[in-house]
């Protein structure tokens, strides 16, 4: 007969064993899931991308050198439209910053002579497409405007983190691919990234991803 002691022995040894084998089958599903490649830490654009889209109730701050009182800060109308100096109902939505500003400068064109212009994008009101989505076990779910050089570490710093459960090295990022009309998911180390500071496990977002971020078991 096995005393006391050696059978409560027995049975840790037995709960350990069931956990460790739980815990590598989960990071074993995990790494089936492709991942991306690691972006840097710190970028050098904090606007929107160049893909981005404009939407209705953007504001948009328009420049147009040597000529200010030409441009300002303008919301894009529920119409689509907006209106500047000299420019009465230009469409804007459906139009990226770079497109806006060059339909702008052919306009302004007509008045002065070879227009510099400029089209920034300051507050973002989009559709989810144009936005990041972040789900889960985390502080504050939110969708967040989406900007170029937009990062995986970004988008946490904006819902404050992971939540006090999250398994974060579980997380899954769906991306949807315009060209083949698939949905991906792709592997996510956010407790790599948060806590250990891995800057590998650090990857660029691109408009309408969404991060998914699950409970831990234990």
């Amino acid at each position: 007969m096995m005393s006391f002691p050696l059978l409560r022995v027995a049975k840790a040894a037995l709960v350990s064993g069931i956990a460790a084998t739980a815990l590598t089958g989960c990071m074993g599903a995990n790494s089936h899931a492709p991942q991306l490649p690691s972006a840097n830490f710190v970028q050098n654009q904090e606007g929107p991308g160049e893909e981005y889209i404009i939407g209705p109730l953007d504001e948009l701050q328009i420049f147009v050198w040597r000529n200010p009182e030409l441009g300002g800060k303008v919301q894009v109308r529920p119409d689509g439209r907006i209106t500047t100096p000299l420019i009465t109902d230009m469409p804007a939505v459906g139009k990226t910053p770079t497109m806006l500003q060059q339909d702008i400068k052919l306009q302004l064109s007509q008045y002065i002579t070879d227009p510099i212009v400029s089209v920034i994008v300051t507050t973002f009101n989009s559709t989810f497409s144009q936005q990041v989505r972040v789900v889960g076990a985390t502080e504050k779910p939110a969708s967040i405007p989406f900007r170029a050089n937009m990062t995986v570490l970004d988008a946490m710093i904006a819902v404050g983190g992971l939540g006090e459960y999250a398994a974060g090295n579980k997380a899954r990022l769906v991306r949807f691919d315009k060209g083949t009309g698939k949905q991906h998911e792709y592997a996510l180390r956010l407790n790599d990234l948060i806590k250990r500071g891995d800057i590998k496990a650090n990857v660029r977002l691109q408009p309408g991803d969404v991060i998914i971020i699950p409970e831990s078991m234990f």
